[in-house]
């Protein structure tokens, strides 16, 4: 780990066992085109169901991708959501919004925007800064 840029482990939560896995996992962040890219590539996406005018609004998530990725991914959302304010309140609203599989949903979802910082933090080469609390 001392050979790579210690960007995610500047994210709270994220220690260098998850860093290496979704480094390795990654590889070379330039092979995707932008974080949607890197989001189905892990298999932290989900179908498209639509006919004509009609767009369901309950969809599953895909079942291909990366599964060690999508593990490393969601693992690491869920100690990260521990540790940040930000991804802390944000789970909590995404758990409230459903009355079943509450915890499954907001992970999934954590995990998803975990994919949109790490893409940013390995494109740009940056180091993570929370917001701050007002």
């Amino acid at each position: 780990m001392q050979l790579f840029p210690n960007t995610l482990t500047s994210v709270k939560g994220i220690g260098p066992v998850y860093c290496a896995g979704i480094l390795a996992e990654i590889g070379d962040i330039k092979r995707f085109s932008n974080q949607a890219a890197l989001a189905k590539f892990s298999g932290l996406a989900w179908t498209e169901y639509q006919s004509g005018g009609f767009k369901a609004a309950n969809t599953r998530m895909i079942n291909s991708g990366n599964k060690y990725l999508k593990y490393y991914l969601l693992e690491a959302s869920n100690k990260v959501r521990m540790h940040d304010a930000e991804f802390k309140r944000y789970y909590q609203i995404k758990f409230k919004e459903v009355p079943n599989h509450q915890h499954k949903r907001a992970l999934a979802l954590t995990a998803r925007k975990l994919v949109r910082l790490v893409y940013c933090l390995l494109s740009t080469n940056r180091l993570y800064t929370p917001p701050t609390q007002m």
